[in-house]
């Protein structure tokens, strides 16, 4: 139930997007639709800051303190250190950071064990793979995009302890988040070491690993490394599309992508048509856009302040992996099922997954 004094006057929120903005169809995606959301039910007065190439957030952060915002959302651990400055100065505000932990009585951490749904889909990209190894692309190499790939070693590992991860970061600075370019020439060098699987955690960059892959659909025998041999084939009674069939006829196999916090599945769909191949093969979905809408939502409300950690984990729906229709024809029921089981044990703690 509304408070009076919430029906009253709306309460008025500030998004802070990190690079990449609110179209990079990922993190940033991800938050800001969780916002819109809690606007449509709540009617809360919402103001989206996106930052400038240099990647500042200060400015947005700034000027939603100054203008006396009821609830400032920092989207990514780069806000954090003005959201901290922010909260001492203005104490009569909320605020909260998605990805890290800010300190001030009138501030919240929304974090995730985002390792969890990484093994998640982990497993799935070893059952996937035809040749036995598989990349990870991460973005900026920080504290949480470390535990994607611990997550997503540890479930292949699990899943096929024969198989190799290949691992390589875009960069080390915030532009990591937003260079497809690159991120695009990595995908090529993890496919030439034989790589049919690569999960990209790399915000806007991971557009350049979902373009690779759609546009070179496949990996041929005889681009295989020595050593290296197709172990299966899997996806052989999977309709494929004109252009599939054309560019892959012979000894091949498919390659695939794993899209990053949104749903992306989609996104590997290049002839517009959900029954044929797919290569978007999964999603570790990260869902920024519940804990953003909790937040909001909870001070819409007039929930008491809950400062501090605020853990998304697959105990609350706070990870997922996507499975809809354009992949449903490459995560068959049987595999659906291991999913099931390998998630009850990750709940109960027999397995555990590392952060790190």
């Amino acid at each position: 139930m509304l408070s009076l004094s919430a029906a009253q006057k709306p309460v008025t929120v500030g998004l802070v997007l990190d690079a990449g903005g609110k179209n990079d169809r990922s993190f940033n995606q991800a938050a800001y639709e969780g916002a819109l959301r809690a606007k449509r039910d709540f009617n809360v007065n919402l103001e989206i800051f996106e930052p400038s190439k240099n990647g500042d957030l200060n400015p947005g952060i700034n000027k939603f303190s100054k203008a006396g915002k009821d609830l400032i959302i920092g989207v990514g651990f780069v806000a954090n250190a003005g959201i901290t400055t922010a909260a001492k100065a203005n104490p009569t505000s909320k605020f909260a950071v998605v990805d890290d932990l800010p300190t001030g009585n009138n501030t919240a951490g929304l974090r995730f064990r985002e390792q969890e749904g990484s093994f998640l889909v982990g497993y799935i990209a070893a059952r996937a793979s035809s040749t036995g190894t598989v990349g990870f692309v991460g973005g900026m190499d920080v504290p949480v995009i470390k535990k994607f790939e611990a997550g997503f070693k540890a479930g292949v590992m699990f899943s096929c302890p024969t198989c190799k991860v290949v691992v390589q970061f875009v960069g080390d600075t915030p532009e990591a988040w937003n260079n497809p370019a690159k991120a695009r020439t990595i995908a090529a060098g993890m496919r030439d070491q034989g790589a049919d699987v690569i999960f990209a955690a790399a915000g806007g960059s991971g557009k350049g690993v979902i373009d690779y892959v759609n546009k070179t659909q496949c990996v041929k025998r005889t681009d295989l490394p020595n050593g290296l041999t197709f172990k299966h084939n899997q996806f052989t009674g999977v309709p494929k599309s004109a252009g599939y069939k054309a560019a892959c006829a012979g000894d091949t196999r498919p390659m695939f992508f794993i899209g990053v916090d949104s749903n992306q599945n989609h996104l590997g769909d290049t002839d517009d048509r959900s029954r044929t191949l797919n290569h978007g093969l999964t999603s570790m979905v990260k869902r920024v856009d519940n804990a953003v809408y909790a937040q909001i939502r909870d001070m819409v409300q007039g929930e008491p302040w809950r400062k501090g950690d605020r853990n998304f984990s697959l105990e609350n729906d706070g990870v997922e992996y996507a499975l809809d229709s354009y992949n449903r024809a490459l995560v068959p029921a049987s595999l659906e099922k291991q999913l099931q089981t390998v998630q009850r044990l990750i709940l109960n703690g027999t397995i555990k997954v590392p952060k790190e």
